[in-house]
């Protein structure tokens, strides 16, 4: 037996608003996937201040952390949990849920009273009127908004791994630059020595002007070199304080006063690709957004000749003005826009072409993935050998030099150039060993973003914007 169109109508209308009453918000307040991804991939703890209390509670962790000088990882720790601009992502986390909520509910419906009053009698029609399309389409749209959501999810968790991945260079830059002012510190303070000594020489005429002059302009370079130093260590001081969120006494914080030491052994990549592939968080939010946008378009396809459609209980009141008798009827009614100008063929294309478009640049993702994760591994291993070659043969080398170059001097086989010319050969060799220390472990760092997902510093990756609608503007209309 064939259901009639009326009960068919309120079958749906159950359905769907049976639906609706189950959504409800996130208990965990979305922060799952977050706190996973910190875990496995930074093995750090991720906080959404949402309360005073919370407040509180990160306030004291980070300043039980910041009593001790700060390693990278402690340095990250403190930003995931005092960024102000990661809280504010994961505020746009929480308006997600609520969008996820609002998109699983039926529309509201609308009442309308229209009271009639003529010679001969009065009407009063009341009609509660809501609209079928919306709740015939009720179980998609709240499907498309269980997996915007989810993409607000991967959306917080990639930000946090940006902050972390930031914070972590922001660290070696400001360590590596004052391990550089300590080293030029001590060649400085010998050089002013060394000026002095030649002054007292010239003046009773055991050094010649020219000597002199060469004394000097060593000891004027030195100053030089670290005054520039120094302000790049402020500068990449104040970058840190940024990413850590700190301000007032916090900024007492101490940092060591040199970067850690090279790893004995390199990181072997096997796989470095497939790896790739499967973690990055921009490849999976654009993956949620494709598998979005194919049901969209489903649904597209479904209401392309459809565009408004309410429909209403009415419950009319005729009233007999010479009688007084009062005659109730009741039934639906139906309004309905006809597409006379727009049959739905623009919107579909635009689908489609919308829906290629994201597999497109999804395709050219995964291919540019690929090429990021292998040149970040070849520089991770580029930069670990030759910070190993400074540290086990340029360096000893330069150490030999110098004694021996020192014992002739002492012994005076040798005159002072070229024990000046030794000096500056040796700075410039023992600066180059501490670049090289920072080089790798930035590489290190970018060799983790290219993985997993974070602002690499050297190819800029994650730029998902051209291919992604962010969580907050994805709602799905009615």
């Amino acid at each position: 037996m064939r259901t009639p169109p009326i009960k068919s109508a309120v079958v749906v209308i159950a359905g769907a608003l049976t639906l609706g009453a189950c959504a409800t918000f996130s208990p965990d307040r979305g922060m799952s996937v977050t706190a996973n991804v910190a875990d496995q991939a930074l093995h750090k703890d991720v906080m959404a201040i949402r309360t005073q209390e919370d407040d509180s509670s990160a306030r004291a962790r980070v300043r039980q952390l910041l009593k001790r000088p700060l390693t990278a990882d402690t340095a990250v720790q403190i930003a995931l949990l005092n960024n102000r601009g990661l809280q504010a992502a994961y505020n746009e986390l929480g308006i997600a849920d609520a969008l996820r909520v609002q998109q699983s509910l039926p529309p509201n419906p609308s009442v309308a009273v229209t009271r009639v009053s003529g010679p001969v009698e009065t009407e009063i029609d009341r009609q509660i009127v809501g609209s079928i399309l919306a709740l015939a389409t009720l179980p998609v749209r709240t499907e498309i908004a269980a997996d915007r959501f989810r993409q607000a999810q991967l959306f917080a968790a990639l930000e946090t791994l940006r902050v972390a991945t930031k914070t972590r260079l922001a660290y070696y830059r400001v360590v590596a630059a004052r391990q550089l002012i300590d080293l030029l510190t001590q060649t400085s303070s010998a050089a002013e020595t060394a000026t002095k000594l030649a002054k007292r020489l010239g003046e009773t005429g055991a050094m010649n002007k020219l000597d002199q002059a060469r004394e000097q302009v060593f000891y004027a370079d030195l100053t030089t070199q670290l005054a520039t130093e120094r302000q790049h260590a402020n500068s990449a001081r104040e970058q840190l304080i940024r990413s850590l969120g700190l301000w007032g006494s916090d900024l007492a914080f101490t940092l060591p006063k040199s970067l850690p030491a090279l790893p004995r052994r390199p990181q072997t990549m096997l796989g470095v690709e497939q790896e790739t592939v499967k973690r990055r968080v921009d490849l999976q939010i654009a993956r949620i957004e494709l598998d979005t946008l194919a049901k969209s378009y489903g649904l597209t396809q479904a209401t392309r000749f459809i565009n408004v459609l309410d429909a209403g209980y009415v419950d009319k009141i005729t009233k007999n003005k010479e009688t007084g008798e009062r005659i109730k009827d009741r039934g639906f009614s139906v309004a309905i826009e006809v597409p006379v100008f727009d049959f739905g063929e623009a919107r579909v294309r635009e689908a489609e072409q919308t829906y290629m478009q994201a597999v497109n640049r999804l395709a050219e993702k995964a291919i540019n993935v690929r090429s990021e994760a292998r040149d970040a591994y070849r520089n991770y291993r580029s930069t670990y050998d030759i910070a190993a070659h400074y540290q086990r043969e340029i360096l000893p080398l330069r150490k030999i030099i110098s004694d021996e170059m020192m014992l002739r001097y002492g012994a005076m086989q040798v005159d002072v150039f070229p024990l000046l010319a030794e000096a500056r050969q040796r700075i410039a060799a023992n600066s180059a060993a501490v670049e090289t220390l920072r080089n790798f472990w930035i590489a290190s760092t970018d060799l983790s973003a290219a993985i997993i997902g974070g602002a690499s510093a050297g190819t800029g990756n994650d730029d998902i914007s051209n291919f992604v609608t962010p969580p907050a503007g994805g709602a799905v209309s009615h």
